[in-house]
């Protein structure tokens, strides 16, 4: 309990440091958009070939994978269904809305929580493999189509196979499953621009609640409502439906529900910055499933741990 305390202690500490920033102005008004390009094309790329590149390659295609899948598969519907056919939100903000829901923190927080509850880092790797390399691509190319003037099938390929974060992946995920090993002149480099992804990324976060109140943008409280519903309690209890269904041990069980039970990933956020959309959703469900996940994960561990 102590070490799971921890972890998000570290976290909290970097969100507040961000608060702080953002309150007394110390980096000016474009702070936000400033790091948040920075996060985006410079410094998750490293981090997330890091990574993959160090992600056993029979961890990446385990069977965690097909039931992670499906419990993220089916929340993005759920919402998906309630967005666009009920409620009649645009296609940027339901993509935005639908990450939100079924997309988790498996870097930031899903690697320490790793290691403090299952005791290994490498767990979230099939879940890192799934999002960067299926999710990512397919919700970026949507974003990149939606928010450009003008609509361009070839256009849109070439920005999302040039997207640097899908490239970084991509890379990644080709080290671990060919075994390359990287030369220390060149990895060594990478890690330290990799490792000032984390704490930059969960500072711009705190920057960006300054000034705001959680549920506080009108027309959207509902949304963030349904996202984070469906991430801390409905994608668990799917995850924990399907390793049964798929005769996971006890040991997998417990693993792929507590990495379904992570709060929203901040990659959402930084997405929902970049494209200018639905950026009221992602910084709220950010907010609400990474204090409602402490709870859950607390009760996940005394009934399955």
């Amino acid at each position: 309990m102590i070490d799971t305390l921890t972890g998000f202690a570290v976290v909290g500490v970097a969100i507040a440091l961000g608060y702080v920033i953002g309150r007394i102005d110390l980096l000016g008004p474009h702070a936000r958009h400033v790091l948040g390009r920075l996060i985006f094309f410079v410094l998750s790329p490293f981090l997330l070939f890091s990574v993959l590149a160090h992600a056993d390659a029979g961890m990446l295609f385990s069977s965690l994978l097909p039931v992670s899948a499906i419990a993220a598969v089916a929340v993005i519907v759920v919402y998906v269904l309630f967005a666009r056919l009920w409620w009649k939100r645009p296609i940027g903000e339901t993509v935005i809305g639908a990450l939100s829901a079924g997309q988790v923190n498996s870097n930031n927080i899903g690697i320490p929580l790793s290691i403090y509850l299952l005791g290994s880092a490498a767990y979230p790797a099939p879940v890192i493999l799934m999002q960067l390399l299926v999710f990512t691509p397919i919700s970026l190319t949507i974003l990149d189509a939606v928010t450009s003037d003008t609509v361009s099938i070839r256009r849109t390929l070439v920005r999302t196979a040039t997207n640097p974060i899908i490239i970084g992946s991509l890379l990644g995920t080709l080290v671990s499953v060919l075994g390359i090993r990287v030369p220390d002149i060149v990895m060594d480099p990478v890690q330290l621009i990799a490792d000032a992804s984390v704490p930059v990324l969960l500072i711009s976060y705190g920057i960006s609640l300054h000034g705001q109140r959680v549920l506080g943008t009108r027309g959207h409280r509902r949304d963030v409502i349904l996202a984070s519903i469906l991430k801390l309690i409905a994608m668990p209890v799917v995850a924990w439906g399907a390793a049964l269904l798929f005769g996971l041990s006890s040991e997998q069980t417990l693993i792929v529900v507590v990495l379904a039970a992570l709060p929203t990933a901040q990659n959402v956020f930084n997405y929902s910055q970049r494209y200018d959309v639905g950026e009221a959703i992602s910084r709220d469900t950010v907010f609400l499933t990474t204090i409602g996940c402490l709870p859950v994960l607390v009760l996940i561990m005394a009934l399955l741990g």
